[in-house]
């Protein structure tokens, strides 16, 4: 009769352990076709406020610029949700319009008010990853060799043109010309927010004649050698002569605008590198105290705001792959704001349900 008890017992918190654990599927679930509704809501009004009809993603907070950046970001959401034709829209200004230099590197800026309007045909290395993940996603997902081919040329012009050896091996300069150390004192210089630390394994499939593993490896040891100041933080930019590493001259010394996507892509790329991720636990204490903010690394002291739920919701995602915490209900819906913290805060939710989809149970 024991036995019996005991076995029953047994069976009994068997039973309420599945039923815990069935009702914990059903609320990730739930959340993440919450989460995907949300997104399309947001993927909607980011079409209506800064895609132009023709496929021109608009920054307008800088002159309704376009550039290589905001291109390849919208790409990238638009293969996300599954949306062929605007992903095809974008792809098609951003081929006719930026693809204007010799090398099959896109020039990084598009000015409405300028004559010609490529005023600076200098590329810029996110930007070219961020159009050939983007590219190489839209071939594997609707099986186009056309995308997939676009995406392993830009690719490979990459990782030939926009890298250069150093003393922590190959690195990812921010562009073909202007960075290394041949081109300025304290070259070369980098900025820790152009590796896309998500996009290195796709691109590894579709370019595997680039040593994307180890560009990604290089990078994670540039952020380990570039913490500077009382938050320990690494700035916008970054120098790398002379074996010291320090804030780039010409910059300013801060934590800022760049850099905060380093976190956004250390928790999507890299969501067991808890060390790495570990770095940017001082953003959390901004957050709770209000919003994330530019730090001056002299000082520690915050300078200003960076204004937007987009960066808060980085911090949030951030938070998340520390410390398994919940993404708060008002972040889960994405506002109109400025071009820049919206398209930070859809990445954002973007990465949580791929990478954490417990943060949105």
């Amino acid at each position: 009769m024991l036995i019996r008890l005991r076995l029953k017992a047994c069976f009994a918190i068997a039973i309420a352990i599945s039923s815990m654990n069935y009702a914990f599927s059903a609320a990730i679930t739930n959340g993440l076709i919450e989460s995907k509704v949300m997104l399309s809501d947001a993927w909607n009004m980011y079409i209506d406020r800064f895609i132009t009809a023709d496929g021109r993603v608009i920054d307008d907070a800088n002159g309704d610029i376009s550039h290589s950046e905001g291109q390849g970001y919208a790409m990238l959401i638009a293969v996300r949700l599954n949306d062929r034709e605007m992903f095809h829209k974008i792809w098609r200004w951003t081929t006719d319009n930026l693809f204007v230099r010799r090398d099959g590197l896109p020039a990084w800026v598009w000015d409405p008010k300028a004559t010609p309007h490529n005023r600076d045909i200098d590329d810029a290395t996110d930007g070219n990853l961020l159009i050939a993940w983007a590219l190489a996603e839209a071939g594997t997902l609707w099986n186009r060799v056309d995308y997939s081919g676009a995406a392993r040329r830009l690719a490979n012009i990459v990782g030939e043109l926009d890298t250069a050896p150093s003393r922590f091996g190959p690195l990812l300069l921010p562009g073909s010309t202007a960075f290394g150390a041949s081109d300025r004192p304290d070259g070369p210089v980098v900025n820790a927010s152009y590796w896309v630390f998500p996009a290195f394994s796709p691109l590894k499939r579709i370019s595997p004649k680039v040593d994307w593993v180890g560009l990604a490896s290089n990078g994670l040891s540039v952020l380990k050698a570039t913490r500077f100041g009382p938050e320990r933080l690494p700035s916008d930019w970054i120098s790398l002569a002379n074996r010291k590493t320090a804030p780039a001259h010409g910059f300013a010394p801060v934590f800022g605008y760049d850099a905060i996507r380093v976190p956004l892509y250390l928790s999507w790329g890299q969501p067991d590198n808890r060390e790495a991720l570990a770095v940017f636990a001082p953003l959390l204490r901004t957050y709770k105290n209000g919003t994330p903010s530019v730090i001056d690394l002299r000082t520690g002291n915050l300078t200003e705001p960076l204004g937007g739920e987009g960066y808060k919701a980085i911090t949030a995602l951030l938070e998340c792959a520390l410390n398994g915490t919940r993404f708060p209900k008002e972040l889960r819906t994405v506002r109109a704001e400025l071009y820049y913290p919206t398209t930070l805060h859809i990445l954002s939710l973007i990465a949580a349900g791929e990478r954490y989809p417990k943060c949105l149970a």
